[in-house]
């Protein structure tokens, strides 16, 4: 190719069209067609009756659900409130219950629903539906944590550029510095649009805030290491680790057991999930699972830590002979300054700045 210039626009083409591919196979292959996979629903009931009656609904059901049966009512709240199920039914000649908790997944409570309510429609009765975890008002479907993911994530994986590539001539212990305290940022953000804007936190905004911070600072610093080894394609990278694999296997919309078993096997252990499963035990579900929460999110931050680290060793040759030629030219300079000529031009820091400047505008852009 003769053109300079248009190669370097192709090149510049290639991170936005693997986006493009890259976000319709994920998106399209978590979203667009929502099935039950193994959902565990709980019969209420220990008679002989109620057995036979949860053996035909999995046997009508197949791979779609795991059914099993709980002795009474309160048991059946206990495995919802602890997200051990999905649904519980109560069986009745007269009025059959279903029970469920939306703040979990209002997803979920929905595909329960359809599943139990032709069951009902066979007795002649209509089905009573109670929900013993609802979501505030302000967050009716409880899908506002979702949102609240996603502003955290562009939050923080947008500031890895200016860190990352603005900021390549600093030492990697001032980055890093820098990460976390963009991260401090990004969660106060991430606060203030959870709480007083938007209400969907009602109580505990500094739990909330507190899982925020270890989210996006284990985003940053990741980012930021990152950035050492892969430079422009950093973008890519963090579209791939926190936009494609991460809203998708977040729960936000459907919980694991509504989708494959791909994003349902992510959900068990990436950053996004962590986050909002975490959240949803603290405002929802009086801490239940919490600290397996916490664990995931502290997992990925020592990640950043590692990352950051093992990029602070890449860099320091690098460094020490950006110095040893620094002193050179400064030697140089006052020799031609003392023969009263003018030093050449900073060709390789003309290019570094310009290409820091569009990968930043890059990444925004994205």
């Amino acid at each position: 190719m003769r053109s300079p210039a248009l190669r370097h626009v192709l090149t510049h083409l290639i991170t936005p069209l693997l986006m493009c591919i890259g976000m319709g196979l994920a998106y399209m292959g978590a979203f667009v067609t929502p099935e039950p996979h193994h959902m565990p629903v709980a019969v209420v009931g220990h008679t002989p009756q109620a057995k036979v009656f949860a053996q035909t609904v999995k046997d009508a059901a197949g791979d779609k659900l795991d059914v099993r049966t709980v002795a009474d009512r309160a048991d059946a709240v206990g495995l919802l409130k602890s997200r051990e199920v999905t649904g519980a039914y109560v069986p009745s000649a007269t009025s059959p219950e279903l029970l469920v908790a939306s703040a979990a997944s209002d997803m979920g409570a929905t595909a329960v629903e359809k599943v139990f309510t032709p069951v009902a429609a066979r007795q002649g009765v209509p089905l009573k539906v109670t929900d013993v975890a609802e979501p505030v008002a302000d967050d009716p479907t409880g899908q506002g944590l979702f949102f609240l993911l996603i502003a955290l994530s562009i939050g923080s994986y947008a500031s890895v550029a200016a860190i990352g590539a603005a900021g390549a001539a600093l030492p990697m212990r001032v980055r890093a510095l820098l990460a976390l305290g963009v991260s401090a940022v990004v969660s106060g953000i991430g606060a203030l649009l959870a709480g007083p804007v938007f209400q969907l936190a009602h109580h505990d905004l500094a739990s909330v805030w507190g899982m925020a911070w270890l989210y996006s600072a284990g985003i940053l610093l990741i980012g930021t290491g990152l950035h050492t080894f892969l430079e422009r394609w950093t973008t890519l990278a963090m579209m791939v680790l926190f936009v494609m694999l991460n809203f998708t296997s977040s729960g936000g919309l459907f919980r694991p057991e509504l989708q494959n078993g791909f994003f349902g096997t992510l959900h068990a252990f990436w950053n996004g999930a962590g986050f909002v499963e975490g959240v949803r035990s603290v405002l929802y579900f009086g801490d239940d699972g919490l600290s397996r929460n916490v664990w995931t999110l502290l997992v990925w931050l020592l990640v950043g830590l590692v990352v950051t680290g093992v990029a602070a060793l890449y860099e320091r040759p690098r460094h020490a002979r950006h110095a040893v030629g620094h002193t050179g030219t400064a030697t140089g300079t006052t020799a031609t300054a003392t023969h009263g000529a003018h030093p050449a031009p900073r060709l390789t820091d003309e290019v570094d700045a310009r290409t820091a400047e569009e990968e930043a505008e890059e990444t925004v852009g994205v």
